[in-house]
């Protein structure tokens, strides 16, 4: 008799429905139950621990290395987030978060901020035990996982459970190349303008600034007033944006660009609109020395969905958190300021982003602040 071999599993970013997989099989356990939403298409946030330190630096373990040795040395007070804490403007903090890996060699992860944590300048990353780099989890690792958070423009009160970034695990690694993404834009359309004007796909599509007005207002972007108040991450519309933004307008462009002040927070959007097929996950690369002097977009994951009008979604634009570095940087329209790389799916998701029930709250996003915010 012939034994029939078992099908190899898909190289690509786990989908929900294999993140809840890894649950029961034991590569990804917590230290509580998860919470409602907790896993989205193709991530599952990230939940902060009851135990945080106040540190001097940032810092990355290095081979061989634990957090906890670093946290030893470096730690300047301890925090308890049980009944909540503030974070404070211009500290770095490290929380032991409540989810733990046991990676099989065929898995790797990735992290980034949520796109909530981005829009409140809210610098996160991941660190591992031994680890090389920030937001990268090695195939095969097995132990704690903690986060750096540094709030940069306010300060923010954070609790055991609260959701700051989130993490992709992904089986191979195979982002698509300028060729293939060629393709899937002239399958797809998963960048569009509202003219003719051509993309730009080299190393990943570029993706520029738009500094025209919306509909029928002189509004353009967003800058954050410093000193303005302290954020709650997780009450939804609990302050007034007035309070904590100004708005950038017609009147603020010299001769026909933007003056980005150096350590200042500005939010603004993509002249593209941007579609993530369910087949495919994409994720916007913070920074490129080669596109000026500022970082745009801290927050870089686009799940399955996003933009899909297969979702009931209308035409959705990037939303770029941008800050200037040590000089005064003019952006133009149409500058390009990012790229976005799409990776294929190792299959597609049980539902989508910005479908029902999903918890999403940027779909069909024109310029928009962090949920946390009114009018």
């Amino acid at each position: 008799m012939t034994s029939i071999e078992a099908k190899p599993a898909a190289d690509g970013i786990l989908p929900v429905q294999e993140l809840n997989a890894c649950f029961k099989k034991g590569f990804i356990s917590s230290a509580t139950k998860l919470a409602k939403d907790q896993i989205q298409p193709a991530s599952l946030d990230l939940r902060l621990g009851r135990r945080a330190w106040r540190i001097q630096a940032s810092f990355l373990p290095g081979i061989n290395q634990t957090v906890q040795n670093k946290i030893e040395k470096f730690a300047m007070y301890p925090l308890n987030l049980s009944d909540g804490a503030v974070l404070e403007t211009g500290c770095v903090y490290i929380v032991e978060l409540q989810e733990r890996l046991a990676l099989p060699p065929s898995l790797s992860a990735l992290a980034n901020p949520k796109s909530s944590t981005g829009r409140l300048d809210v610098f996160t990353r991941l660190i591992t035990d031994g680890a090389i780099e920030f937001e990268a989890v090695a195939a095969g690792y097995n132990g704690p996982l903690y986060a750096e958070i540094s709030p940069r423009t306010f300060s923010i009160k954070v609790r055991q459970g609260s959701r700051l970034s989130q993490l992709r695990l992904r089986r191979g690694q195979q982002s698509l190349d300028d060729a293939a993404l060629t393709l899937l834009q002239q399958a797809h359309k998963i960048v569009q303008f509202d003219d003719q004007t051509q993309i730009s796909i080299q190393d990943g599509i570029g993706l520029s600034v738009n500094l025209n007005p919306q509909t029928d207002t002189e509004l353009i972007g967003w800058r954050a007033r410093k000193h303005a108040g302290l954020i709650d991450v997780d009450v939804v519309g609990g302050q007034p944006a007035a309070r904590f933004w100004e708005a950038v307008t017609l009147c603020d462009l010299s001769k026909g660009g933007l003056v980005l002040n150096p350590d200042e927070f500005y939010i603004l959007a993509s002249r593209e609109f941007v579609t993530v097929p369910p087949d495919y996950a994409a994720e916007m690369r913070a920074y490129d020395t080669r596109v000026g002097e500022f970082r745009a977009h801290y927050a870089g994951f686009f799940d399955p969905g996003f933009g899909d009008d297969a979702t009931g979604a209308l035409p959705t634009r990037a939303v770029l958190e941008v800050r200037s570095h040590d000089v005064p940087f003019l952006i133009e329209q149409g500058q390009t300021v990012c790229r976005l790389v799409y990776e294929p799916m190792a299959a597609a998701p049980n539902y989508l982003y910005g479908a029902e029930g999903s918890g999403s709250n940027y779909q069909s996003q024109g310029l928009k602040l962090a949920k946390h915010f009114h009018a």
